[in-house]
């Protein structure tokens, strides 16, 4: 049976301790901004190249000077997969099947998240969507998609 992954499926099956960040300091104003339901993107101040994951220096320039700017939020599947068999991790075991997608945001950067509220056999490479923000414990804002 296909089943779905929801915001309700995220919030019930989020209680283990891989699922939630752990801010540091390189990464706390993205999760900072993912409270704020803003997903934030560093860029770099020399080559002005966007980058994401966050990390202390430009992959491109090696700069380590760099701001904070607000993404579109965005974007288009780049590809993704759907995880059909029982994984390791016991919450997860209850949504198989469930998806991963790689997301191209528009300014160029590949996010990995899920796909809210679209079942398995409707994801399409190509298919616009844009970031969404999901509360899974009190003070913890994870960023997920829906189809645009």
């Amino acid at each position: 049976m296909d089943k779905q992954l929801t915001q309700a499926d995220l919030g019930l099956k989020t209680d283990f301790p891989s699922s939630i960040p752990l801010p540091d300091d390189d990464t706390a104003p993205f999760w900072e901004g993912c409270k704020r339901h803003e997903f934030l993107i560093q860029q770099c101040g020399k080559c002005h190249v966007f980058r994401y994951p966050v990390r202390p220096m430009c992959p491109d320039c090696g700069s380590g000077e760099f701001t904070w700017v607000k993404s579109k939020g965005t974007g288009k599947i780049y590809s993704y997969a759907i995880p059909n068999h029982p994984s390791g991790n016991k919450a997860l075991q209850t949504l198989v099947p469930y998806n991963f997608v790689l997301v191209e945001m528009s300014e160029g950067v590949r996010v990995v998240s899920n796909l809210l509220d679209v079942p398995t056999k409707e994801i399409k490479i190509g298919m616009p969507v844009h970031v969404v923000f999901t509360e899974v414990k009190p003070g913890v804002v994870l960023p997920h998609f829906r189809r645009a």
